[in-house]
């Protein structure tokens, strides 16, 4: 008896947004991936602004945070991930 093996090449198509987090602050600009993220390396007195009263205010692509030391945005990236994958299937 013979078995005849055939190959399927399967590919999903996933598609992913990523939170970023933009501060303006002293004409420079820095991305990071959440608020937590960004509080860790600016204090309050670096930004105006603490981590639970940032992530309370409600950032948001519409509603942006902006005081006399920086703006900090919220918005999302966009990209794909293209994942291919190789399976035999048997076939009697």
């Amino acid at each position: 008896m013979f078995e005849l093996y055939l190959s399927i090449k399967q590919n999903d198509m996933i598609k992913k947004e990523r939170t970023i987090i933009h501060l303006e602050i002293n004409e420079t600009h820095h991305y990071y991936g959440s608020i937590k993220a960004l509080t860790l390396e600016f204090h309050k007195k670096d930004i105006g602004i603490e981590y639970g009263s940032l992530r309370n205010y409600g950032l948001s692509e519409n509603k942006s945070y902006s005081n006399s030391k920086c703006i900090i945005r919220k918005s999302y990236l966009k990209t794909t991930e293209v994942k291919s994958r190789q399976s035999k299937e048997k076939i009697k």
